[in-house]
């Protein structure tokens, strides 16, 4: 954490950092020189994590990038991605100075360095040799920031490079964890987009630090006899490049450097001796044109005798990777075997530094970083973009399944979109935006129209065709027809229907109130207060309740018809009937007074043995309530005082009390249903008074008032009603 006072001081440096960048020259030209003085104050008296100077190691990453063609704005990049670290707002202040390009590569750059450096915590003891998995995440998201600024490649393994340097000047003991990503990670990226020069030098530092018996031992094999073998090379190069010139093919041939890793890779994959490995003497000629190639081929096989299965045309079948050469082995009149290499000096450019020597980095101004050009335009950065799907295609093969879950494709735009395996278009839209896919409405992939169901592969560009308004179809979540695999994107189309029903019971609920406020003449009253009243948050949650039928409308009724004042007990005793001996009305006893009158409340309609409480009305005698009914909460909140106790007395048998209760059911609507549930009514003999049915869009709701003796024998109705086919619920209300 930084001291107040530290914070202080940046804040005051700051701005002056960026007024002097920016007075020392012009605000997009020498972005090399303006970065270093920019980030120098800042950089200059602080160490990295490996004991490095963080203005060196930049220092020396730009000298990198130089070497392998980037541009000058790339070499700037490494500086403002250091100095980031410093500032508190580091994208506006490198922004402002600099413009929106430089910002996002050092944002996008300094959150990749910050993933794997705790990706290299977590995993420290890990083999990714043996243990792939341990760097899944660590690859996928590397992955997926290289696809966001196609920059971040070079400046990461530039950087990764110069530590490796770092370790062997320094003769530091290099982390294991560092060199094996290096070797396992770094270097197979490096090879993948053709970056060789880059990629040989990290393998055998790497793999210096790793193996530093084997590398020690090799390195002694090269130099026993270095002497006579370069002497004999070179005596080589200079015949066949006389040779090649007076057979008329222009030629510049070059001795090949000795890579100690490719030497022990061979050894031991052919199990060959040292003296076998044919690397260890080799050639390389390079030519103007194609035809060149083959023409110095044909006589390099008249003047040797070539080994026939080491001969590869990766000119006429280039790598994957674009790498493409001529290359043979033969052996000389003592039986020595070279390894000659012949390639135009455009392959030779594009294998020494692979993307960087194609990729033109430009500057968009004051709009910001326009995105990676090359000479091949929009095709060239999808072809890169492909290349690092490769890679992950390559590390999925040698680790036993690590992306078998997830593919990635293309948008149009050459973004890559990560995918679970088996996704289609419409997962593809959705994982875009929630709009897209719910107004998706076909596909193109790789330019040709294909149905919204077709599951997509690796490397695919995805392009949806929308409408401008409109919602997912009902089939994309049938599982059977295959259209959406990603779980997140059903959750979607879920919560697109459950809205849309949402808002239909809304606008039914809204209806019925404004219909009963209609009625009673009180359309002028605020809905949000009705629903206040009634203690909804809002009225649309009101509403909700009400077209759902789970709330009745005499709930409405009450609060628009407040309860009379309680009586007095002279009013009671007038309302006394003249023969108290009888059963009180209702079977309803009112403790304290003797055959008061009484009357069941019609918003909740008790029956025994229900828990009930009365509340005494003005004029009408003591209204009965069950306990959890709402309205009577509502009432005793307001007028605790009116409350009294009440409870069911025992009427005569003969008398056959009966008292009316509503079941409410929701369904899947169907041909005979109504027909189906009261039968199971008419079979547990209880008399069905009153039926209320609504049916919106393939779902009914269904109210049945139903007369009861005891309101115990509900429960196995309700449960008998639940089974019939379609029935989702049925509840008393």
């Amino acid at each position: 954490m930084k001291s107040h006072a530290a914070e202080q001081a940046e804040a005051q440096a700051v701005p002056e950092l960026v007024t002097a960048a920016e007075q020392a020259l012009p605000h997009q030209a020498h972005a090399l020189a303006r970065a270093r003085a920019f980030a120098e104050p800042l950089i200059a008296g602080e160490t990295l994590d490996t004991g490095e100077n963080t203005l060196a190691h930049a220092d020396a990453v730009a000298s990198i990038l130089k070497s392998m063609g980037g541009s000058e704005a790339m070499q700037a990049a490494s500086y403002l991605v250091y100095a980031s670290r410093h500032l508190n707002k580091p994208h506006d202040v490198i922004a402002k100075a600099f413009g929106e390009s430089y910002a996002d590569l050092a944002a996008e750059t300094t959150k990749l360095v910050r993933i794997q450096e705790q990706a290299r915590l977590a995993d420290e003891a890990a083999r990714l040799q043996d243990d792939s998995k341990a760097q899944t995440e660590n690859v996928r998201k590397m992955l997926l920031a290289f696809s966001r600024d196609l920059r971040v490649v070079m400046l990461r393994l530039a950087s990764r490079l110069q530590t490796l340097r770092h370790y062997a000047a320094t003769k530091l003991p290099c982390p294991p964890g560092m060199a094996r990503e290096a070797l396992h990670v770094f270097a197979p990226l490096a090879n993948r987009l053709g970056i060789w020069q880059l990629k040989w030098e990290m393998e055998d530092l790497a793999f210096r630090f790793l193996e530093p018996d084997t590398y020690k031992h090799v390195a002694g094999l090269l130099d026993e006899r270095r002497i006579e073998r370069e002497a004999y090379v070179d005596g080589l190069r200079a015949q066949l490049a006389a040779e090649l010139k007076a057979q008329g093919v222009p030629a510049e041939v070059q001795g090949r450097p000795k890579h100690i890793f490719s030497i022990v890779k061979k050894m031991r994959g052919k199990s060959l001796d040292f003296e076998r490995v044919f690397d260890i003497r080799a050639l390389r000629v390079i030519v103007p044109q194609v035809q060149d190639c083959y023409a110095a081929l044909a006589w390099v096989h008249s003047r040797f005798s070539p080994i026939a299965r080491e001969f590869d045309d990766y000119i006429a079948r280039p790598k994957p990777n674009g790498y493409q050469s001529l290359h043979t082995v033969v052996r000389d009149e003592a039986g020595r075997a070279i390894e000659i290499q012949i390639r135009t000096q455009a392959m030779h450019d594009h294998a020494e530094h692979g993307i960087a020597a194609h990729w033109a980095y430009k500057e968009a101004g004051a709009k910001g970083y326009s995105g990676v050009s090359a000479s091949g335009g929009y095709d060239a950065k999808i072809a890169v973009l492909r290349q690092l799907l490769a890679w992950e295609r390559d590390l999925a093969g040698a680790s036993d399944g690590l992306f078998e879950d997830r593919i990635y494709v293309l948008t149009p735009q050459a973004s890559i979109v990560e995918l679970p395996q088996g996704a289609t278009p419409v997962d593809f839209a959705y994982t875009v935006h929630t709009s897209l896919g719910h107004r998706c409405r076909g596909a193109r992939v790789d330019g040709a129209m294909v149905p919204l169901n077709t599951r997509l592969a690796n490397g695919q560009t995805v392009e949806i065709v929308a409408t401008r308004e409109g919602g997912p179809s009902r089939d994309w979540l049938n599982s059977e027809l295959g259209y959406l695999a990603s779980h997140r994107a059903k959750a979607k189309v879920r919560a697109w229907f459950n809205e849309q029903q949402r808002h239909e019971t809304v606008a039914r609920g809204r209806e019925s109130v404004e219909k009963l406020l209609q009625r009673e003449g009180r359309t002028a009253i605020k809905l949000e207060d009705l629903a206040g009243q009634l203690g909804f948050k809002s009225a649309e949650d009101l509403f909700a309740v009400v077209g759902k039928d789970e709330f009745s409308l005499r709930n409405i009724e009450a609060v628009l018809h407040p309860p009379a004042e309680p009586l007095t007990q002279d009013e009671f005793l007038l309302k006394k009937p003249r023969a108290p001996e009888k059963s009180p009305k209702g079977g309803v006893l009112v403790v304290g007074v003797d055959s008061l009158m009484t009357q069941l409340a019609r918003c909740c309609k008790p029956a025994p043995p229900d828990a009930i409480s009365g509340f005494v009305t003005r004029g009408r005698g003591v209204s009965i309530h069950r306990r959890d009914c709402s309205s009577f909460r509502d009432m005793l909140a307001r007028n605790p005082e009116r409350v009294i106790d009440v409870q069911w007395g025992t009427p005569k048998k003969e008398e056959g009390a009966v008292y009316p209760v509503d079941v409410a059911v929701e369904a899947a609507d169907r041909q005979g249903l109504l027909r189906d549930i009261s039968e199971v009514f008419a079979k547990e003999k209880m008399n069905v008074v009153g039926v209320q049915t609504q049916s919106v869009k393939g779902t009914a709701w269904m109210t049945f008032t139903a007369e009861v003796s005891d309101a115990s024998r509900l429960a196995k109705v309700l449960g008998l009603v639940a089974q019939v086919q379609g029935v989702r619920w049925a509840r008393r209300r």
